[in-house]
């Protein structure tokens, strides 16, 4: 699986491609959509993430910081030899061509699709909230993959994905562009 990361390293880092929306409307079941609809109130309109609730949160209801879970298409495309339904098995419903490490999309990072210039323009804020996988994931993919996205080399590059919530509902569609606009904090510790 080391192999594969110089594959995934070099994802692009400001402007990358959604490749895949995936809703769970039921535990087990994905949809991959041509077209999906962000919402605020319910992250992707038809997914179950408001249904089913969080561990994360005091009285067990949804954790808005984790509307949507978003993954890396390099890394899922990989683990799951280029086959289509099983990448929607990931259990993640925004797979994008892009970095997702820490370094690259911090807490607070904006993600946009389509014309970034367009003030309507659909968008999800990455969260602090971490990704880390469940079983299913090492049902689907092995103890291994679990390892490896979870070790001290997929860790910090998020290879599990992240966490996410929309900041701006719209429809996006595979082939969407996705650009990245990072906290204006971080930009001024750079200037």
């Amino acid at each position: 699986m080391l192999g594969h990361l110089p594959v995934i390293e070099a994802s692009p880092k400001d402007v990358g491609t959604l490749t895949m929306v995936v809703r769970r409307p039921k535990t087990e079941r994905r949809e991959v959509l041509d077209v999906g609809v962000l919402s605020l109130e319910t992250g992707l309109v038809g997914d179950n993430w408001i249904e089913r609730g969080s561990s994360r949160t005091p009285d067990g209801s949804s954790h808005p910081d984790m509307q949507l879970n978003v993954i890396n298409h390099r890394l899922i495309e990989f683990l799951s030899y280029s086959d289509a339904a099983r990448q929607a098995l990931a259990g993640d419903q925004v797979h994008l061509d892009l970095d997702l490490s820490h370094e690259n999309l911090p807490a607070g990072t904006r993600l946009t699709f389509g014309d970034p210039a367009r003030p309507d323009a659909p968008a999800i804020e990455v969260t602090a909230q971490p990704h880390t996988g469940c079983k299913k994931f090492v049902a689907r993919f092995g103890p291994e993959a679990m390892k490896f996205v979870n070790g001290e080399h997929g860790r910090p590059l998020r290879l599990r994905g992240l966490n996410a919530k929309v900041v701006v509902p719209g429809e996006i569609r595979p082939g969407d562009q996705v650009t990245v606009t990072r906290p204006p904090s971080l930009l001024d510790a750079d200037a």
